[in-house]
């Protein structure tokens, strides 16, 4: 893991579709990373967790060369109180680079715990406005899911948000489909699993991995070891990305507590990926079989818990929450939520 590899170099420079750019995004990762603009501002959801007032977006200027550098510039509040708003994703991207049609204009920003998905204009990057507000009583109502997480854009022009439970709070993990107006379609699978979370699509093997979390009902009200056992996670859901069949599902057991964050490598032909296990605090390399689809697992970082007093439990885990690839596939990051810090490791030779 910790030797320097070419294998970036080798990725693909065209993605088949086109020569030129016709569509949002860029042709390929690598493309991306040698030729993209540098980014001058970067949007942050922030979250009321008193509910005094609505949750808002808030415009972060990351221009160096800005008189309002590292300064908050803008606030968008949401319409209501109480959404907790959580992760956020585009309505088109480079899955679609192929399409002219399309266009990444809008953010989006699914809410947890009110089931809303709100659409944030940002053709002005410093001042995003409100575009649309997609009820959660609407996913509810056509889809059958509630506290929606992850959003991915698709290739076809749809956008895809896992949800974690079902209308009544109870578990149930799914996806739910909107089309490029924020119509709600339906769920993307016809089969639910246990638990729900984030997920990530690799194409070229026809492959989709899911995660796990929890229950609503329970976590909403905050982490109770008495019923980890029962009412959070620790699965791995193997998917036929084309045919949206269960293919495979994987117990990752004590080393993988509470599976959350999937991220595989951005080189479209890679077969590594890697989920962040919160609970256990480990991190677990996926690798797919190219000529069965079938998905193994090795446990490549182990963090300790530490010996603590006054806290639910004697000892505390480091809390794996979020992790990211640079897009060069050199790097992995990710945060220790309850321990506070931030890890880089090189995974250039996984």
């Amino acid at each position: 893991m910790l030797k320097n590899s070419n294998r970036s170099q080798a990725m693909s420079t065209t993605n088949g579709c086109c020569a030129t750019q016709c569509g949002p995004g860029y042709a390929t990762p690598l493309d991306a990373f040698r030729n993209g603009a540098r980014e001058k501002v970067i949007y942050v959801p922030c979250i009321v967790p008193d509910h005094s007032r609505p949750d808002y977006l808030a415009t972060v200027d990351v221009d160096p060369e800005s008189s309002t550098y590292s300064q908050v510039i803008h606030r968008l509040p949401m319409p209501y109180t109480g959404d907790e708003l959580h992760h956020s994703g585009w309505n088109a991207c480079s899955s679609c680079y192929n399409d002219p049609s399309k266009k990444r204009q809008f953010l989006i920003l699914p809410s947890l715990k009110s089931g809303r998905v709100y659409a944030v204009d940002v053709g002005q990057e410093r001042a995003p406005k409100l575009h649309k507000v997609v009820e959660g009583e609407e996913l509810s109502r056509v889809a059958g899911v509630a506290y929606p997480h992850s959003s991915h854009c698709l290739g076809n022009g749809d956008i895809m948000i896992s949800t974690m439970g079902a209308p009544d709070g109870k578990a149930k993990g799914n996806f739910v489909l909107l089309d490029c107006e924020l119509n709600v379609k339906g769920t993307w699978a016809q089969q639910d699993t246990a638990f729900g979370y984030d997920f990530w699509y690799q194409p070229a093997h026809n492959i989709m991995v899911s995660t796990e979390f929890g229950t609503p009902l329970e976590f909403m009200k905050g982490f109770n070891p008495a019923v980890a056992a029962s009412e959070y996670g620790s699965k791995l859901h193997v998917w036929n990305w084309r045919e949206r069949t269960l293919r495979q599902t994987i117990d990752l057991g004590q080393d993988g507590l509470i599976p959350l964050e999937t991220r595989f490598f951005h080189d479209p032909q890679s077969t590594i990926g890697f989920v962040g296990c919160a609970l256990s605090s480990n991190v677990v390399k996926l690798q797919v079989d190219p000529s069965s689809g079938a998905l193994a697992t090795d446990v490549v970082v182990r963090q300790p818990w530490l010996d603590v007093a006054g806290w639910a439990l004697p000892q505390m885990p480091a809390l794996i929450t979020d992790i990211l690839i640079s897009l060069d596939d050199k790097w992995l990051f990710f945060s220790n939520w309850l321990r506070g810090d931030l890890c880089m490791y090189d995974v250039s030779d996984p």
